[in-house]
């Protein structure tokens, strides 16, 4: 980054994720650095070319060349016609699908398509619950359903990539606080040696030692000063006196 009017931070995601409350949290923190959100299909390419800086990804992912971080889990839920009977259950039972028509996603064109075709009564599709929210429609209904393995949403940023940017925002979506230690803004300064710490309390005691000798001559020279200002600076005159003995004889 050239310059700090230049410096932004460019985060994508997979659809079915909802980063606003780690984008917030950021402007609080760094208001000067502008924060981009992108939903992205495939996150990680956009990451991989320097398109973004942080993306958040669906695992299983290729983790070539990226540093990745688990974050949560998203439950697994079947989604449906409306009219279908298994949308009468609460929890759809682990081996109740058996024999039934399970959509392939990457067939139907995606997530969204292969909810409108649940919806027509064609079959039943398997999506983690936040995408089949995103793409929830009149005519289909989701349930959660057993017998199922959970996907996992992480974060990912490249390997070569160190900046302090990247280093915040990743400690922001893992939960630091502001005044944590480890975060880039609240860094503290490097820890001093126990030479430069000797040094430093020598230093201090033969300051406050010439303090006080000072202050002793000081005090030494207030106190001749304050004498001598009683009375007025010169001596105090003497009377005259005659011969030793001799007195004004009386008349």
């Amino acid at each position: 980054m050239p310059t700090d009017q230049s410096r932004s931070l460019s985060v994508g995601f997979v659809p079915g994720v909802t980063p606003g409350k780690w984008a917030a949290r950021w402007r609080e923190r760094q208001p000067g650095v502008p924060l981009e959100l992108h939903q992205r299909d495939d996150a990680l390419t956009a990451l991989r070319d320097g398109t973004d800086d942080v993306v958040f990804v669906r695992l299983p992912v290729d983790r070539d060349g990226i540093h990745l971080v688990p974050l949560y889990e998203e439950q697994p839920v079947a989604v449906m016609s409306r009219e279908d009977e298994l949308s009468l259950y609460e929890e759809i039972p682990d081996g109740e699908l058996d024999g039934l028509t399970l959509l392939d996603i990457a067939e139907c064109g995606g997530p969204r398509m292969a909810v409108e075709v649940a919806a027509s009564g064609a079959g039943v599709v398997i999506l983690p619950m936040s995408l089949a929210r995103l793409h929830a429609r009149r005519d289909a209904v989701h349930r959660p359903v057993e017998g199922f393995t959970a996907t996992t949403i992480g974060i990912a940023w490249r390997v070569e990539d160190e900046s302090d940017d990247v280093e915040e925002f990743i400690g922001i979506v893992r939960g630091r606080t502001a005044r944590s230690s480890r975060q880039p803004s609240q860094r503290e300064a490097p820890k001093k040696s126990s030479a430069q710490k000797a040094a430093e309390k020598k230093a201090a005691a033969n300051t406050a030692t010439g303090k006080g000798i000072t202050g002793k001559k000081a005090a030494g020279a207030g106190r001749k000063g304050g004498a001598a200002q009683k009375s007025g600076g010169k001596p105090s005159p003497k009377r005259p006196s005659g011969p030793a003995g001799s007195r004004g004889k009386r008349r």
